[in-house]
């Protein structure tokens, strides 16, 4: 099947060898506006695939640590008959596990270290039902937290920096002091390390330790678990699923899911996306215009050759087609060569990164302020296909004026001096 000679010719154009100097210098100018949407879709994609790796990895290390649903008392006191309320809970379709906790928030010192923590007391034999701790922490660590004896086990990076290991020795300092005719006195109890876990979130890694769940009711003096923790099979619908609880639960409770939690950082990272697509888009945007001045000096220097197509019977419909053509088709290569460039690299970033560091001696993203240590990639329809759209429809749109110029060209003035 013959194609349309508009699309020849215009394909023609784009490839047009360095016939003279002044064509070498127009294929030159299409290359960089070529190279730059390319480079400017691969940096579109790179970024967001990044930004989304990022948003899950701290997401699932976070939750891994944290519960997707939490169920308080409304006064702040001790849940009363904690059983019947996870039974309730359970019933519930999406919930998959369920499990009692205390939290509260003390010193812990070693020596003259000290250091401020969250502490969480757990049910040891249901910690596992509502997050990834067990498969984090040292093994058998948890089973090693066992009522009366007062173990504790600490995040990674809080023992490292108390310079204590398993089987130290720590002083918990809970707030609330006793009173006695000296003053107040503070309330010590020392506890034995039985172990650490390292969940790779340096938020809860560097301040978070978890005792047995009837020791820290001992220490906190309250007379149960002040809330219940739950794991969804969906954790999208935890939002949905804590407006059914707050129905369907037998009483008044405060009920917290993962995105209220979390709201605003989710939110931080939500515009911050947004933000750099625009900037970004605006280079893409940037490079698509140096189609202009490629298609205006093509169309100067191919007047002679509009003039005698116009005087074959070519309409002006027919002279913009050839080069909106030829326009399209720099975007559309450009487009894909940025497609293919930057799901390469956001598909092996991971390999791309490390080598990088070793290279340079640099560390890209230090965890205690990245949360994480390692440059995460998460490629999404949902942004190259936009980016793809976006990128093709600049291009198209910068090739409008130029060509409707070479469509008013007059045969007649355009022969004179030929």
């Amino acid at each position: 099947m013959r194609l349309p000679y508009e699309l020849q010719l215009g394909w023609r154009y784009t490839r047009a060898g360095r016939a003279t100097r002044r064509n070498g210098f127009i294929n030159f100018i299409s290359g960089v506006s070529m190279l730059g949407i390319a480079l400017g879709v691969a940096a579109l994609i790179i970024v967001l695939s990044v930004m989304n790796g990022f948003q899950k990895e701290v997401r699932d290390r976070m939750l891994g640590v944290v519960s997707h649903i939490e169920i308080f008392s409304r006064d702040g006191q001790a849940l009363q008959d904690i059983d019947a309320i996870m039974a309730a809970a359970r019933k519930n379709p999406q919930v998959i596990g369920a499990a009692p906790f205390i939290g509260a928030q003390a010193l812990l010192a070693r020596g003259e270290d000290m250091k401020g923590v969250l502490v969480r007391g757990i049910e040891p034999k249901l910690e596992p039902e509502v997050t990834d701790i067990a498969t984090t922490a040292q093994k058998g660590a948890l089973d090693r937290l066992v009522p009366g004896e007062f173990g504790i086990v600490l995040g990674g990076d809080l023992a490292r920096s108390l310079y204590v290991r398993e089987g130290d020795t720590v002083t918990l300092i809970a707030p609330g002091g006793q009173v006695t005719p000296a003053g107040v006195v503070p309330r010590l109890k020392q506890f034995k390390v039985v172990g650490t876990f390292d969940s790779g979130h340096y938020e809860y890694d560097s301040a978070l330790a978890m005792i047995h769940e009837q020791d820290a009711a001992k220490v906190f003096r309250l007379e149960g678990p002040s809330g219940i923790r739950l794991k969804l099979k969906d954790l999208h619908q935890a939002r949905e699923v804590a407006d059914q609880l707050a129905v369907t639960l037998p009483g008044s409770f405060l009920i917290r899911d993962w995105t209220r939690q979390n709201r605003t950082w989710f939110a931080a990272v939500q515009v911050e996306k947004r933000m750099m697509f625009i900037i970004l888009t605006l280079i893409v945007a940037v490079a698509a215009f140096n189609l202009v001045s490629t298609l205006v000096m093509t169309v100067t220097d191919k007047r002679a050759d509009i003039a005698i197509l116009r005087t074959l019977g070519s309409s002006p419909r027919s002279i913009m087609g050839i080069f909106v053509v030829q326009g399209a088709m720099v975007g559309v290569i450009g487009t894909i060569g940025g497609l293919l460039l930057g799901l390469g690299i956001a598909y092996n970033i991971d390999v791309i990164v490390p080598a990088l560091e070793k290279l340079f001696h640099a560390s890209f993203l230090p965890k205690d302020i990245y949360l994480i240590s390692r440059m995460p990639s998460d490629p999404q329809q949902s942004d190259i296909v936009p980016i793809t759209i976006i990128s093709l429809i600049l291009a198209f749109a910068a090739t409008l004026y130029p060509s409707w110029r070479a469509s008013r060209v007059n045969p007649a003035e355009a022969l004179r001096y030929e």
